[in-house]
């Protein structure tokens, strides 16, 4: 289980909806060191698993039973999950400001108490792992928190104003992240931090550029692999051609920018993109997506890159 792309604010994100039916590699993630680029764990001088230098876990909604116990039983009870495609977890993090720890004594105590209060209010009869770490990949500082869910509700709850539909709270229904529920979630961290005296971010109108996981991780890698290669011609004397990485959807985005801030229409912009970039533009469904130049499209669209930038004209 990964996260996608960190900064030094108060956050909140969905980071995976997991296909994954062996439920204990959920803790042993949040257990356990692992590699930050391979995901693989890390072994001891014996060959077994690290512990992480300091967590705090708990459980919710699972009774006597481990976290992955609760989740198997919940899928043979109501029938579910039983195939390979179906969503077996919800992983959601609460990522704090470095600054909390210093000017406003956020402690992993008082962020695992938090992250409890918010897995308690908000997804009540799901079993749930809560687990907070002290630092991200990034070194940065902030404290975070995991809150991991099993799919299924086993009881029925309250209904909420934000909940449409019967799925929402009935017993042996599949929680579901439709834009209500995440509103609602954002809105619900925003108050937590609010009422814990912490630093926030307007979580309803973030920043536009959206960074998948996938393409965090290859930012990652690649300014590791770029900075090894700088290292290396400074051996030699060589100034360094790039100091910053940039993945295609970086390229693309620069190149979708310097056109759409001159552009009078969606038809112009569209022809200035290919006309200078080789870019091509199609329509799906309201969004907008990119064909860049020499990525062959397939049957199942996947060489097109969606969701940036939402234009109007």
């Amino acid at each position: 289980m990964r996260h996608t792309i960190r900064c030094c604010c108060q956050r909140f994100e969905q980071s995976n909806c997991n296909k994954n039916s062996d439920y204990t590699a959920i803790e042993a993630y949040l257990v356990y060191q692992h590699d930050a680029f391979t995901g693989k764990q890390l072994l001891d001088e014996q060959g077994k698993p690290k512990l992480r230098d300091s967590y705090l876990l708990d459980t919710l909604e699972c009774g006597d039973f481990s976290f992955a116990t609760a989740c198997l039983l919940a899928n043979r009870k109501y029938g579910k999950n039983t195939q390979h495609g179906d969503i077996k977890s919800h992983q959601y993090i609460i990522s704090f400001d470095p600054r909390d720890a210093v000017e406003n004594g956020l402690t992993m105590e008082k962020a695992q108490a938090l992250g409890l209060q918010f897995c308690k209010g908000n997804f009540p009869g799901h079993p749930a792992i809560v687990c907070t770490h002290p630092d991200g990949h990034n070194h940065s500082g902030n404290i975070h928190v995991h809150i991991v869910i099993g799919s299924i509700r086993t009881r029925e709850v309250e209904r909420k104003p934000y909940m449409q539909k019967p799925r929402d709270w009935r017993e042996g229904m599949k929680h579901s992240s439709t834009a209500q529920t995440m509103r609602h979630l954002r809105v619900e961290v925003m108050e937590l931090c609010e009422g814990a005296g912490l630093y926030q971010i307007d979580l309803l109108n973030g920043s536009k550029e959206r960074v998948s996981e996938a393409e965090y991780w290859a930012r990652r890698r690649g300014q590791l692999k770029l900075d090894r290669e700088n290292a290396g011609l400074a051996t030699t004397g060589q100034p360094p051609k790039q100091k910053k990485f940039e993945t295609v959807k970086d390229t693309l985005r620069k190149q979708i920018s310097s056109v759409l801030y001159r552009a009078t229409s969606f038809e112009d912009f569209s022809d200035k993109l290919m006309q200078q970039y080789g870019i091509a533009v199609k329509e799906s469904r309201g969004c907008l997506n990119y064909l860049p130049a020499g990525a062959m499209p397939r049957t199942s669209s996947r060489s097109w890159l969606p969701n940036f930038p939402t234009i109007s004209f």
